[in-house]
């Protein structure tokens, strides 16, 4: 069984002052890849976004797991060379034990997200 779980998600690609300005659902986890991107954790509808060249669609590449913060970071200290933010919540991707891994991190628990070919890597090289 494995210990990630598929993020069954939307990835939107719109101009960046849209996906500012957009209201997202209550409880939504939305993670700003890039200035133009991001991956909420839900479906969710094209009319949320206010911009008519707006990419919307249904993703689920991507899987996570939570872990509790004190064994997130020691995993982090033992295979992240670069500095997480001080600040949470917080967002942050970089490479982890040599994988691509997006992270979200809050006070007490961290969200690790990984691109669905590399769940089993990820699970063989740190859980």
């Amino acid at each position: 069984m494995r210990a990630l779980k598929r993020i069954d998600g939307t990835r939107i690609v719109a101009r960046p002052a849209a996906l500012d300005a957009a209201t997202w659902p209550a409880g939504a986890l939305v993670l700003r890849f890039a200035p133009d991107e991001v991956l909420v954790d839900r479906p969710l509808p094209a009319a949320l976004i206010d911009d008519p060249h707006a990419i919307v669609t249904p993703d689920a590449g991507f899987a996570g797991i939570w872990l509790p913060a004190d064994k997130a970071r020691a995993l982090l200290e033992a295979h992240c060379a670069w500095p997480l933010p001080a600040e949470r919540p917080a967002f942050a991707q970089g490479a982890v034990a040599g994988l691509a891994v997006k992270l979200w991190l809050e006070a007490e628990r961290i969200l690790f997200v990984v691109p669905g070919p590399f769940i089993e890597e990820f699970e063989e090289r740190l859980l």
